[in-house]
């Protein structure tokens, strides 16, 4: 019996794909999604010069396309299968294969990154069930980004000191300059990078708890984990954070800082939405300004988050006193949501403050902040210049900023971490 075989009974559609046996020692298994992909041997090749560890690695390839995918793309996805067999065939060893999947015609109501990244994570529990290695190791990663040599070791690195990790981000850094692209690419990417930089470090300094990037290229999960949370969903974008924000919640959850995945930054449009989107519309927008959430709209979550563990076990007469000195847009939105009585349930669910506090952020999750986020500017913020946001929170950091340029402001982003 192995750990995840009563997941795949309830996964009605799964076939077994990889019939090789799996190495005793397998520990990590990176799992690459590809569509329509031109530069995959660069990212094989960034692996495969990684610097070497002691467990076994493998990575299974998930080159995919739709139903209704063009004939140009289907084309392209055959070549890179076959260029990639012939680099497979003479760059695999024993203790770091490389498996590729041909999905093709998969139904146009779910194909898409999600369902890719989906097909090859559970492929990389059977490979693990297979050795009954639940502290496997999957890792997500794009077909078009490249890795630190120090990535496998940062990664044994973590679980060897962590070993009850269910899952972590890796450091990731947009490239902003060379021959690939052109200027104007760049400076779209630095805008967006900077944007994502301004979002997470804002809803960490309010005290969310859940403040992690979500990025496809650049996470890793327990394969116990996943299991347990129900595997990948299917979604065609966006997989990452829905994904993710079910494993959070269950704690033991980390950022690893040590080595650094470098996604791509170009112009694409394999995805409703994601980087390759929106550098794409920062792009088509640069006579306007890129404007952000107001950091204000953050300080007033930061004045819910901050009363969090008051409200355990609170009386209804204390309650409306608390709630009468919260800014009347918040007000107004927990009172749309229900807060109140929301409140009471998760009251009578919790026995501690422990239990209250993971109740209550179950409740008030990543995508209720983003409603508030958007209700609060719907009703009572406007948006504002991204670069200007970004220096109020970098001063509340004892940060001088007043005569930097965008480039220098991601820049020390990135050096918080």
């Amino acid at each position: 019996m192995g750990f995840a075989d009563f997941y795949f009974k309830r996964l009605k559609d799964f076939q077994v794909k990889i019939t090789d046996k799996p190495n005793k020692n397998l520990k990590y298994i990176v799992v690459i999604p590809c569509f329509n992909e031109f530069n995959l041997i660069e990212t094989l090749e960034s692996l495969k010069q990684t610097k070497k560890i002691k467990d076994s690695i493998e990575v299974i390839i998930v080159i995919n396309s739709s139903e209704i995918s063009s004939e140009r793309i289907k084309q392209q996805n055959i070549e890179t299968y076959n260029e990639t067999l012939k680099w497979v065939s003479k760059n695999e060893t024993s203790e770091f294969r490389f498996f590729l999947l041909h999905e093709t015609n998969l139904p146009k109501k779910f194909a898409g990154a999600g369902l890719a990244r989906k097909i090859g994570m559970d492929q990389a529990v059977c490979r693990f069930n297979k050795i009954d290695n639940d502290k496997g190791i999957i890792v997500s990663l794009d077909a078009d980004s490249l890795v630190k040599a120090n990535y496998f070791v940062e990664l044994e690195n973590h679980f060897n000191k962590k070993p009850k990790t269910n899952a972590a981000t890796i450091y990731f850094e947009h490239l902003l300059e060379g021959v690939e692209f052109n200027d104007e690419i760049y400076n779209a990417i630095t805008t967006y990078e900077l944007y994502l930089w301004y979002y997470k470090k804002s809803l960490e300094y309010t005290g969310f708890p859940y403040s992690f990037f979500t990025i496809g290229s650049a996470f890793v999960v327990n394969a116990k984990t996943y299991v347990k949370q129900g595997g990948m969903n299917r979604k065609q974008a966006g997989e990452d954070f829905y994904f993710l924000h079910k494993i959070f919640p269950l704690g033991n959850c980390f950022e690893i800082n040590s080595t650094c995945v470098y996604p791509s930054s170009r112009i694409s449009d394999r995805v409703p939405f994601g980087t390759g989107p929106m550098v794409k519309q920062i792009i088509n927008l640069k006579d306007k300004p890129f404007l952000t959430y107001s950091f204000k709209s953050f300080l007033e979550l930061k004045i819910l988050f901050e009363q969090v563990e008051s409200l355990f076990k609170i009386g209804k007469k204390q309650l409306e006193v608390v709630c009468g000195k919260f800014p009347v847009c918040l007000k107004e939105f927990l009172d749309i949501n229900d807060f109140k009585l929301a409140l009471e349930e998760i009251n009578a669910n919790s026995s501690n403050i422990k239990s209250f506090k993971k109740r209550f952020y179950n409740w008030f999750d990543a995508f209720r902040v983003l409603k508030y986020l958007n209700f609060a500017h719907d009703t009572s913020f406007n948006k504002k210049l991204l670069i200007e946001e970004s220096k109020i929170l970098l001063r509340r950091k004892d940060k001088k900023v007043d005569e930097l340029n965008i480039y220098q402001m991601l820049e020390l982003y990135r050096n918080l971490d």
